[in-house]
């Protein structure tokens, strides 16, 4: 009984090894030119953990005047980790967005739900406080590639 449990073990340590060596780090050009300490998405296996987007305007590195722009520019940046790593935001299956501003919650979702064919990823909406840059949203996300 002992050996068998010991197998086991080693079984499940080796696919636990296998998982964490499976990892690969997705770097945004302006991630690596600017040296961030973070990665804009990981996969592990088939799920990727997306981190927080914010919408600045790429001119100045701040929000647009517009919640609905900078919700816009987001949901943009956002879009375009999930498709550099050769997925849809269909595949997505949980969001999570911070807003510094909850009154902000209808204009958000105007322009979020342009961005889903069908149905929609779970989801959280959380009141933040004051958030970086002075961004009105942040976002974050999971997707599951499809097998």
């Amino acid at each position: 009984m002992i050996h068998t449990e010991l197998f086991m073990m080693g079984i499940s340590a080796m696919a636990i090894g296998l998982a964490v060596a499976d990892h690969k780090r997705i770097r945004s050009a302006r991630t690596e030119k600017e040296n961030l300490p973070f990665s804009d998405a990981v996969w592990a296996g088939n799920t990727l953990y997306l981190s927080g987007h914010l919408g600045l305007d790429s001119s100045t590195g701040r929000p647009p005047a517009s919640a609905t722009d900078e919700a816009r520019l987001m949901l943009e940046a956002f879009k375009k980790t999930v498709e550099t790593a050769g997925l849809t935001m269909q595949d997505l299956v949980f969001m999570q967005v911070f807003c510094s501003d909850v009154s902000l919650f209808g204009e958000f979702n105007v322009v979020y739900r342009s961005y889903f064919e069908g149905g929609y990823p779970a989801r959280a909406f959380l009141g933040s406080g004051k958030l970086l840059f002075d961004a009105r949203f942040e976002i974050q996300g999971i997707a599951v590639k499809r097998i």
